[in-house]
């Protein structure tokens, strides 16, 4: 026993000094919270004015529907994403691929603020605002497969799950910024101002923070463990049909696990903002505060699991969340219909807990399922096909629930996405002993 860990240390990634897994850990960090950011603040504008802005000739719930289209196309988008840059990620390197990805999500995002609306362009403006959503999600795509990278081939050994955890946080902090932006812009103008310009106003901050992720990307070096493969010549040619031909099983598995983390927070944020504020009557400047409030314990649920994975292991977390999800599907649109903030606040945070708890492990799970040289395709192909199962249609699925059969439905819709989840992880094994050289 001795003797195999001491050879596996031997494989792992060399040493390095605190200062340079600092500055690894922030750029994994700082890069998936931008553009998470530039990924969330779509969500939002689509549950509160992209609907009017872009499909007024339709009766609400259509252009709510329609609104919620465009939002599912950069799913669609993500897992091709993952082809493209998974494919230069295990050919080129982590790091250049991040720094395209970075700039093709920011400024696909910033364009947006600067689309005219429906009254200005008429059709063109939302067959416009599709093709600048599935840029979007051909940027996110290749985003998270390398941040997670990043974090988990630097990591020393036993603490992968520790700096995994740092680009898990960028959804977090992303969504919190996000929330927070269009909450002060709510909060400090009028209605009519908010829906003429004020909702622009988050896309156009992009600009700027494609700047400050690219001045931190470019600072930092190439993962050891694909510096090996690249100096030895063992690239694939085509990592993402390797991915099929030896772990269709890891790919199908990974990504049915992702569903539930996908399903609840994009029903606990961008459909019950919607449904708050368009079925329930609660105030636009209340939901948002209470999403705020919401986004804390995403983050703690994040934090605790994913540090706590490298002892307790990746699965076993994964798999208390996924439970917990079952149960609490059941309970959220109860609470969120009693009308009372406390209550709401205590139901969507109780559901990005869950989410988190599975969430942060993912960051090391799902590179530990793969091997280098088809590392970088093999995880981001897993994460983005959970998303359009559990990303793109929940809210699409839960508006059209609610409109037919009420708002238990869609917790029933969410306990069942947590099954499913449930048994996908079930059927795959622990990784956190597993060697990355």
């Amino acid at each position: 026993m001795q003797s195999e860990t001491t050879s596996d240390q031997a494989t792992a990634a060399p040493a390095e000094s605190k200062e340079s897994l600092r500055r690894v850990a922030v750029a994994s960090f700082i890069g998936t919270a931008i553009e998470f950011y530039d990924f969330y603040i779509y969500g939002t504008a689509a549950a509160l004015v992209l609907n009017e802005a872009f499909f007024p000739t339709l009766d609400p719930v259509n252009a709510t529907l329609a609104s919620f289209s465009t939002y599912a196309v950069a799913f669609a988008a993500r897992p091709l994403g993952s082809v493209i840059f998974g494919h230069f990620g295990d050919r080129v390197g982590r790091k250049s691929v991040l720094v395209a990805s970075l700039l093709l999500m920011g400024l696909s995002t910033a364009f947006v603020g600067l689309l005219p609306g429906y009254g200005t362009w008429g059709i063109w403006a939302p067959l416009l605002l599709i093709a600048l959503r599935f840029l979007q999600g051909i940027g996110l795509g290749g985003e998270w497969g390398g941040a997670a990278l990043l974090a988990a081939e630097h990591a020393p050994r036993g603490r992968r799950g520790l700096y995994a955890a740092f680009p898990q946080l960028g959804p977090s902090v992303g969504f919190f910024a996000a929330t927070g932006v269009f909450w002060l812009l709510s909060s400090e103008l009028d209605d009519a101002a908010f829906r003429s310009w004020g909702w622009r106003v988050p896309f156009l901050l992009s600009f700027l923070l494609v700047g400050v992720g690219l001045f931190v990307r470019l600072k930092i070096s190439e993962t050891p463990v694909f510096a090996r493969v690249r100096d030895a010549q063992e690239a694939g040619k085509v990592p993402a049909a390797d991915v099929l031909r030896r772990h269709p099983r890891e790919l199908l598995l990974g990504a049915g696990g992702m569903i539930i983390a996908y399903g609840l927070f994009y029903t606990a944020t961008t459909y019950c903002l919607s449904y708050a504020t368009g079925t329930l009557g609660i105030s636009r400047n209340t939901m948002l505060g209470l999403s705020l409030v919401a986004c804390l314990f995403l983050a703690a649920g994040t934090w605790l699991a994913a540090t706590r994975s490298d002892g307790a292991g990746r699965r076993k977390l994964v798999l208390l969340g996924s439970g917990c999800a079952v149960v609490w599907g059941l309970v959220l649109f109860p609470l969120l219909d009693t009308r009372q903030p406390v209550l709401v606040a205590l139901g969507i945070g109780g559901a990005l807990f869950c989410m988190g708890v599975i969430y942060g492990p993912m960051g090391a799970f799902l590179p530990e399922l793969f091997g280098t040289t088809v590392r970088y395709s093999g995880a981001s192909l897993a994460y983005n096909l959970g998303g359009v199962l559990g990303g793109a249609v929940a809210p699409l699925v839960a508006t059209r629930l609610q409109s037919s059969f009420g708002s238990a439905s869609v917790g029933w819709y969410v306990s069942a996405m947590a099954v499913v989840s449930l048994a996908c992880v079930l059927a795959l094994p622990e990784t956190r002993e597993r060697d990355l050289g």
